[in-house]
């Protein structure tokens, strides 16, 4: 799937920063092109894949160039005033050969948060490409501001994409881990998952091709009817061959091709369980899921029709839905077979519910602390005009 990656504010910036390194390791190409933007000019210049002229600073006029402070109300303001300016680095995408936008923000700071459902409003207006967004919670331990910006933007944003995808932080922090290697660490989990799903189909040149190949409309197909999804992933390491491939994928010999044919099977049933019942991106009940997608991805001679069919079945049996497809990636030179399962229309979330709660809690807080600063700033303006007064 080629995508037109748009990252906003500094999270945003970072991980489609992260996808063209991605890229340019694996060979994949699934980002055809990419843009950073940001109110904060430290954040952009920190960034090494995105060509300069696609780091777009907006709101120079009124923040100077350092950022809105965690202000989403502000970053939402300035995106609609400088949209002309991100537009211009958009003008410069070759649309006709995208298949989608993707718009990544942290959802917890300001100019992520504020800025990407604006962004995501003003694409989908203008253009017939999907436009999808892939934001990051923040965790819990981050702070009131933060989770606050994440709730206000969660409702926004899943409103003006086409689907949202999320990764939460509180998920995948490591306790006793620093905040930038874990930043980094959570950056490539998040690379790693969505770039197996958005690269599956994508084949180059001389690479194998697919015995059910998963193209860019089976995903858009699974991400359609909007709402919110998550992502599934798990791995095993095997021993590549320098035999096997499609024909040997389709065999059923007698013997030890049989043996080895049914430990593959089990393998990808295995993993497809793991990668539903894991870690996902969005911890969430998978049971009512409204559409899912599979794509197991490795070296040829362990992928096989069989393994990928049970594990599309048990994926119904466990989501209730009756749209699961399934596809493989051939992928080699990892030294592994991997499963990504997208899980779409998730309804049964705690962590959104949690997360909603708090807010409500935070403004209410955020409230009676501006009524009481009113209060004390009254009484101490007429304090010291008492005091003044007696003074004459």
């Amino acid at each position: 799937m080629k995508l037109a990656m748009i990252g906003f504010g500094q999270a945003g910036g970072k991980v489609v920063d992260k996808f063209l390194e991605y890229d340019k390791r694996t060979g994949s190409e699934i980002v055809r092109a990419a843009a950073a933007v940001n109110t904060a000019k430290a954040d952009l210049m920190g960034l090494e894949h995105i060509a300069e002229d696609q780091r777009v600073l907006i709101g120079q006029s009124r923040v100077k160039g350092h950022g809105v402070g965690a202000d989403n109300e502000l970053g939402a303001e300035i995106a609609e005033e400088d949209i002309d300016e991100v537009q211009g680095a958009i003008d410069s995408i070759p649309v006709h050969e995208v298949d989608a936008f993707l718009v990544v923000a942290g959802l917890g700071g300001g100019t992520g948060s504020g800025g990407a459902p604006v962004l995501a409003k003003h694409l989908k207006r203008i253009y017939t490409e999907p436009v999808y967004g892939l934001g990051i919670l923040p965790g819990s331990d981050e702070g009131g501001i933060y989770t606050l910006n994440a709730a206000r933007s969660f409702q926004t944003f899943v409103r003006e994409v086409d689907n949202l995808m999320v990764f939460d932080n509180d998920a995948w922090r490591k306790t006793g881990e620093s905040v930038q290697g874990g930043y980094a660490e959570i950056n490539e989990e998040i690379v790693r998952r969505f770039g197996i799903l958005f690269g599956a189909g994508e084949i180059q040149q001389g690479q194998e091709v697919a015995e059910s190949v998963v193209d860019s409309s089976e995903i858009i197909n699974t991400l359609s009817g909007g709402g919110v999804s998550t992502v599934g992933y798990a791995e095993e390491e095997v021993e590549e061959r320098t035999s096997g491939g499609l024909l040997s994928r389709l065999r059923n010999d007698e013997g030890g091709d049989e043996l080895d044919s049914a430990h593959t099977t089990n393998r990808i049933t295995s993993l497809v369980r793991k990668a539903a019942l894991g870690r996902l991106t969005l911890p969430c009940e998978i049971e009512g899921a409204e559409r899912a997608l599979l794509v197991l991805a490795g070296p040829p001679e362990y992928l096989n029709r069989k393994g990928i069919e049970r594990g599309r079945k048990w994926l119904e049996e466990q989501t209730g839905s009756m749209e699961v497809r399934g596809g493989d990636y051939p992928y080699r030179g990892a030294g592994f077979v991997a499963t990504v399962i997208l899980l779409a229309g998730v309804t049964n979330v705690p962590r959104i519910k949690e997360l909603q709660q708090v807010a409500i809690e935070a403004q209410d807080n955020l409230d009676e602390i501006r009524e009481e600063s009113d209060e004390n700033l009254d009484e101490l303006v007429s304090d010291d005009s008492d005091e003044l007064e007696s003074l004459f």
